[in-house]
């Protein structure tokens, strides 16, 4: 059973990750994407993620509720000890999300600042979940009794920074593979070019910093993981003149990652610089709570999948001039 839910868990952070990477990576690159001041052609690229920007961000939701919920002896040691990116992770989504859903609402304001932060909270959001993630395969900066202990630039070690930087050119390739499906034309050779330069750093981030931590006491199901990041990134590769092929590889790519974490040492799921782990089983809830939430979140985990579809099913052609636009 505890097992199970560390699946759910799983699933439902691979799936915010293969969602809401392209939200980040559009974000991050929409400076870039259009030419100053041409705010209609801002607007349509902005207009490609709209309909799915906020159901996105929901998987993310369902995670921490299930961490929360099912795993309450986990929760708290993690966040304490990576407490700080926790805290730019939360600013970066904030100013992202605000900055999407404000950017637009006065037609005659100045939209250049609303950009820059839209790119900058894609930014820190890329950024901070890099050095998260990173920080969970090399452990955490914990004591021998799981408590953090008081450095916290230990937490922008060469390695989680390494992850850092891959996550912005891993969600950048992301959202560039996703307006090949559903930008508008204009910038379609744009986007061919941009995406181009972004596939030798996503390569040199899986080669350096994912194959690493599989074999650095890795277990079989973490190189599964990574055989499965490969076949997603070859996929791209040559699939980059079929769009619609090369999307759901780069959504796979980007969810590999936390998969990724949660494999490698499993059962141990929390582990530090000093030596102290945490089973999945020492970080469980007890098993009639585990019941209790199963009756919530299983129908819950449904219906997040078929809105997620319907939306998709609804808005999957590419934004031109009479395209809804939400931001």
């Amino acid at each position: 059973m505890v097992t199970i839910w560390w699946g759910v868990l799983g699933l439902l952070l691979g799936g915010y990750f293969a969602l809401a990477g392209y939200d980040y990576g559009v974000g991050m690159l929409l400076p870039a994407l259009s030419r100053s001041g041409d705010e209609a052609g801002q607007r349509r690229v902005l207009g490609a993620v709209g309909p799915f920007f906020l159901a996105n961000e929901v998987w993310l939701v369902a995670a921490v509720g299930v961490l929360f919920g099912a795993f309450p002896h986990l929760e708290g040691r993690v966040f304490a000890g990576a407490y700080v990116l926790v805290v730019l992770l939360l600013l970066g989504l904030v100013t992202f999300t605000a900055a999407v859903q404000l950017r637009s609402r006065h037609p005659e304001g100045n939209r250049r600042g609303w950009t820059f932060a839209i790119a900058a909270g894609a930014l820190v959001t890329a950024v901070s979940w890099g050095l998260f993630l990173g920080n969970l395969v090399r452990g955490l900066p914990l004591d021998a009794q799981g408590r953090p202990v008081d450095d916290v630039l230990a937490l922008f070690n060469p390695y989680a920074a390494l992850w850092g930087l891959g996550f912005v050119a891993l969600f950048c390739l992301q959202g560039l593979v996703f307006l090949a499906v559903r930008g508008p034309v204009e910038i379609a050779g744009r986007v061919r070019r941009l995406t181009r330069s972004f596939l030798a750093p996503v390569g040199v981030f899986l080669v350096a910093a994912t194959v690493w931590g599989a074999f650095s006491g890795g277990s079989l199901a973490a190189l599964v993981v990574v055989a499965i990041a490969f076949a997603a990134y070859l996929t791209i590769l040559f699939g980059l003149n079929r769009p619609r092929l090369a999307l759901p590889a780069a959504m796979l790519l980007s969810a590999c990652p936390a998969l990724l974490v949660g494999v490698l040492r499993f059962p141990v799921v929390l582990s530090s610089t000093t030596g102290y782990h945490l089973t999945v089983g020492q970080a469980a809830t007890t098993p009639d709570m585990a019941a209790v939430i199963g009756w919530f979140a299983a129908p819950a985990l449904l219906v997040l999948v078929v809105v997620q579809w319907l939306t998709w099913r609804a808005h999957r052609r590419p934004v031109d001039e009479k395209s809804l636009l939400h931001f």
